[in-house]
């Protein structure tokens, strides 16, 4: 249960994140009067052959996008990544110097932690040396597996390493009862990104599943297997993941919460799933104590009963086998990840490994990401940006409040809990108040692949020791360096990491257009969250209940589908349309974040003033600054895979698509009918 931890749902705010030409007189004038500089928009990222009321995603950022080619190392390039390259050379100098002091550092601090666990992910001499010599007395574990009871024993054991296997299980706020915690059992198993992958016949996807043949054969004769053995044993595991994935549910249908909560007694599930041996589970994790589970998908939870009972289980051994060698490879010996690296080519375009310091930058962050998150915030982030992050904030949400108190189609009722909602909102800047404990942590130099057991190990004791205690408010689900931002539906909070409080999204020397544009969008975006298509069906204290009357919910629906409507019209490649339902919530989000914060924009003294910078008004200076902030280059097999699996629609929708309903744009640009940012009135949305 342990090796298996599912992903609780968070909105996440961002993909990974955009001389006026019009087609009206007053937006032509060729040279505006204005000399004052303004910092924060590169005005030189515009293009100014391109028409902002035609293609503002172009207008905006065409010659960045001419200029700044995808890195070979790279799937995509844009803001999102740019600053996060920037963060890691500051995260790359503490961890160099972790890593020198660690040594003379006190045992057991998180200094000490931090530096041997870095140290032992960048000694590659030392990985090749020791070979295989750590992860045999796993493998030899796999292999003494003689029956279906030793395999359940071995699946309970929170010792047990074997990655992501069978199914997905943890412990988590329960949807219908915030206040507290309960265990949850879905979907999972799988080694590619989607179902799909595996049960769809396109050119495509059967040369992803050739290249994941490969992998696989590859790195079972790496193991000792002989050509005709790992090719036995590859069939073996593919056979049993696109069992799996047959009986998965699409990522559309796993959007609709109702349908992924299934509670039901441990007797009742233990009936209905009798191989998963479920109460020699929950003992062996610490969870005896549970007298219910959640099931997420119970078609899928029956087939892999099933399966634990019908397929040989030489085979099983195998599939344990490959998830715990595939996902450990960057800690084996260097062809183990040149196999890994030559699948992801195919799968995502990336023409260059990632050099190998940015991979175990990763990594730690992933293990120890608060102890040293600390330091990054210490050198990156003012107590003045928190202060002014905040003052935006509930700038926002003030304007939030006037767009749902004039709002036509929704009734006094639920205005009234959607207002105790929005103030309800908790909201996290930065870094948490209450750092992680990390003491009951043991790492050091000798082995990165036993250090990542250890920390893996760490992890799941940590969120298995939650269940039966009060909800711990205070944790954060990204570390300090992120560059992300995110809303939690069950604890009704919006979370932005100091990552993202950085420039070209939130610049403290800048105007506020810029902020409002930037960062104000994304805060606005997380705020959304909380009334998307998902979200609004949580109440203000984090609940899975409907607090909708039924006239209000089939309007809101009629609004979204007119936003499922337009993104399926996109098509970023030939014969390649954006996913209108799986991108809702997402593109909801980013339709009303952008309506918020424009709003909130038009209150400060800058718009009051109609002062001109760099010849642009507040207005376009607000929309040009939403607009570069998604400036991507993206390779066309990574965006075939993000329209596939991702709920984020490509970037240049993720700016062109919320304008195009936005009349406060059309305006700013002197838009006219025909053009295309422009659409008719009734092909517009207008939610919020």
């Amino acid at each position: 249960m342990s090796s298996n931890c599912i992903t609780r749902r968070l909105g996440l705010a961002v993909l990974g994140l955009g001389s006026l030409v019009a087609t009206n007189a007053s937006a032509q004038t060729a040279k505006p009067a204005s000399t004052q500089k303004g910092v924060g928009i590169n005005i030189a990222n515009i293009d100014p052959s391109v028409k902002p009321c035609e293609d503002f995603f172009h207008y905006a950022s065409g010659n960045w996008l001419k200029n700044n080619p995808i890195p070979a190392a790279e799937t995509r390039w844009g803001s999102f990544q740019e600053l996060a390259n920037n963060n890691r050379a500051t995260l790359r100098a503490i961890l160099e110097q972790a890593a020198k002091n660690a040594p003379t550092a006190a045992k057991g601090s998180n200094a000490q932690k931090v530096g041997d666990f870095y140290a032992s992910a960048m000694d590659s001499m030392a990985i090749e040396k020791a070979g295989l010599k750590y992860l045999k007395p796993h493998l030899d574990r796999i292999m003494a597996i003689n029956s279906l009871a030793d395999e359940q024993k071995f699946l309970a054991d929170p010792k047990a390493h074997a990655g992501s296997v069978w199914f997905g299980s943890g412990v988590g706020q329960d949807e219908k009862i915030s206040t507290q915690y309960a265990v949850y059992l879905g979907q999972g198993g799988l080694s590619l990104p989607d179902r799909d992958y595996y049960l769809k016949d396109d050119a495509r996807s059967k040369a992803i599943r050739a290249a994941y043949q490969t992998f696989q054969v590859n790195t079972f004769k790496l193991l000792g297997d002989d050509q005709a053995t790992a090719e036995k044993n590859a069939a073996a595991v593919t056979r049993i993941e696109t069992r799996l994935a047959k009986a998965s549910k699409s990522r559309v249908d796993l959007r609709d919460p109702y349908a992924n909560y299934n509670k039901m007694t441990v007797a009742e599930a233990n009936a209905a799933y009798p191989n998963l041996a479920l109460p020699l589970q929950l003992k062996e994790n610490g969870l005896a104590a549970a007298k219910e589970v959640i099931v997420g998908q119970p078609d899928f939870m029956k087939e892999v009963s099933a399966a634990l009972q019908q397929e040989p289980l030489a085979d099983q051994k195998q599939y344990l086998r490959w998830h715990l060698v595939s996902g450990v490879t960057a800690a084996l010996p260097k062809a183990f990840g040149d196999e890994a690296f030559a699948f992801s080519k195919v799968l995502t375009g990336a023409k260059q490994q990632q050099p190998r310091w940015k991979r175990m930058l990763a990594s730690t962050d992933g293990a120890l990401g608060e102890a040293f998150g600390q330091l990054y915030v210490d050198k990156a982030f003012s107590p003045a940006a928190k202060a002014r992050a905040k003052q935006m904030i509930e700038n926002l949400r003030v304007a939030y409040a006037e767009r749902i108190q004039a709002t036509d189609w929704m009734s006094a009722a639920t205005k009234k809990e959607a207002l105790t909602k929005l103030n309800a909102f908790t909201v996290k800047i930065g870094y948490p108040d209450k750092w992680k404990d990390y003491s009951a942590l043991n790492i050091g130099r000798e082995s990165y692949l036993n250090n990542l057991f250890a920390a893996q190990e760490w992890a799941s004791k940590q969120e298995l020791g939650k269940f039966g205690k009060p909800i711990d408010r205070t944790e954060w689900g990204m570390t300090p360096p992120t560059v992300n931002a995110y809303y939690n539906p069950p604890m009704n909070e919006i979370v932005f990491p100091a990552g993202i409080l950085q420039p070209p999204f939130y610049d403290p020397k800048a105007d506020d257009a810029v902020n409002y544009g930037g960062i104000g969008a994304v805060i606005g975006h997380e705020m959304t969250h909380g009334f998307d298509d998902q979200g609004r069906q949580y109440d203000s204290k984090g609940n899975l209940k409907d607090w909708w009357t039924k006239e209000d919910a089939d309007k809101f629906n009629a609004k979204a589908a007119i936003v499922g409507k337009q993104f399926d019209a996109f098509t970023p490649l030939d014969s390649v349309h954006v996913n209108g339902k799986l991108t809702m919530g997402e593109n909801l989000a980013d339709l009303g974040g952008l309506t918020i914060a424009y709003q909130a924009f038009e209150k400060t003294p800058q718009a009051k003033a109609q002062q001109k910078i760099d010849g642009f008004t507040p207005e376009q200076r607000f929309f040009l600054a939403y607009g570069q902030i998604w400036r991507t280059n993206t390779r066309d097999e990574f965006l075939r895979q993000q329209v596939q699996t991702d709920p984020h629609s490509p970037a240049q929708y993720r700016t062109n698509g919320p304008l195009m309903n936005m009349p406060e744009f059309y305006k700013a640009f002197g838009c006219q009918d025909g053009n295309k940012m422009m659409r008719a009135a009734a092909d517009r949305s207008k939610i919020w």
